[in-house]
């Protein structure tokens, strides 16, 4: 809770001083423009949004009624599902009041905000589904010493440690924005993001990009190596399984994370690590994969999830027929 007091303390001292004043804001330009696109997007973005929302808390009542549940695995799925609904909510009902209200503006206090806290939770994903690599890999390659390795406390303390990182990370970010001054108020996006409102500043942006790629690179690839290393390993361990069934079951138990996984990475790393131009086609396929990232993964993370994992199917269908276990002693 510090640290993000911390961001509005320092947003307040910054719309003190300088070029910034209270009525300053910024223009997301990220979206259609013509009125019968913008109501398409509206009930588009709507209609994902709600789905999201609502998909994910799905999952987080399930894991939490159902003490079939209470593993490791699922309590990582459940604070997945929790940053998915808190990252979606970082920038959609922003999109869709300025359609509904055909205004693209931000205030300059609600632009560092959000700059904020979509780093926070964004990276909390990375952070997360890194971790989740980690839990399959001693899962399937010690499991004899799994709930020792795994034990409550452990996940506990790599959550926490997952929080406090990511917002360190995102405060420096956010420091770093706030020394800006800006040329342009008009950002080519549906949301405040770190790479755009770099190119809309005056100053000399080379400290900022310095960080970016040594922080952004830091937290998106040792991650993402972290997982590829585990992966690997956890392959090679099934293949030398000497049962199919137990290949079989393996491999469905991780598909639906490696799946998340290549949709959430390359989308990120599309949009971060790789150079775009300036021209309106390269702009367009930045909003497209923003809007992958950001929407549609954390749309598509439930049915991913749930669709590919029995337990957590049957979890789903007892909690929607009102029947859930609160003690182990509960038959089915």
């Amino acid at each position: 809770m510090g640290l993000t007091q911390g961001v509005f303390s320092l947003t307040s001292e910054l719309l003190e001083g300088g070029n910034q004043t209270s009525t300053f804001e910024f223009l997301l330009w990220g979206l259609s423009d013509q009125a019968q696109q913008q109501h398409v997007l509206f009930l588009l973005f709507l209609w994902m949004y709600a789905v999201t929302v609502a998909g994910n808390l799905l999952i987080v009542l399930a894991i939490g009624t159902d003490t079939h549940l209470h593993t490791p695995m699922y309590f990582f799925l459940a604070s997945l599902s929790c940053t998915d609904i808190f990252f979606t909510s970082t920038t959609v009902p922003k999109a869709l009041v300025n359609i509904q209200t055909q205004s693209t503006s931000i205030s300059y206090a609600g632009c560092l905000a959000q700059l904020y806290f979509f780093l926070t939770f964004g990276d909390m994903d990375i952070f997360l589904l890194a971790v989740m690599a980690y839990d399959r890999y001693v899962a399937i390659c010690h499991p004899l010493h799994y709930m020792i390795i795994m034990s409550l406390h452990r996940c506990a303390v790599l959550v926490a440690a997952c929080w406090t990182l990511t917002s360190l990370v995102a405060m420096t970010h956010t420091f770093l924005i706030s020394r800006l001054s800006f040329c342009s108020k008009i950002i080519p996006d549906f949301f405040c993001d770190l790479g755009l409102l770099m190119k809309v500043s005056c100053f000399d942006t080379q400290v900022n990009e310095l960080v970016l790629l040594f922080l952004g690179g830091t937290v998106i690839l040792i991650p993402f190596m972290l997982i590829l290393v585990s992966y690997i390993r956890i392959v090679s361990a099934i293949l030398r399984a000497p049962s199919a069934q137990g290949r079989r079951k393996a491999f469905s138990t991780c598909g639906s994370h490696l799946v998340v996984v290549a949709l959430f990475f390359g989308t990120v790393i599309r949009a971060y690590l790789c150079p775009s131009s300036s021209s309106s086609s390269s702009v367009e396929e930045d909003t497209a994969a923003a809007v992958m990232y950001t929407v549609v993964t954390p749309l598509l993370n439930p049915f991913i999830y749930s669709l590919r994992n029995k337990d957590m199917k049957a979890a789903v269908v007892r909690l929607l027929k009102g029947r859930v276990f609160f003690s182990q002693g509960q038959g089915q």
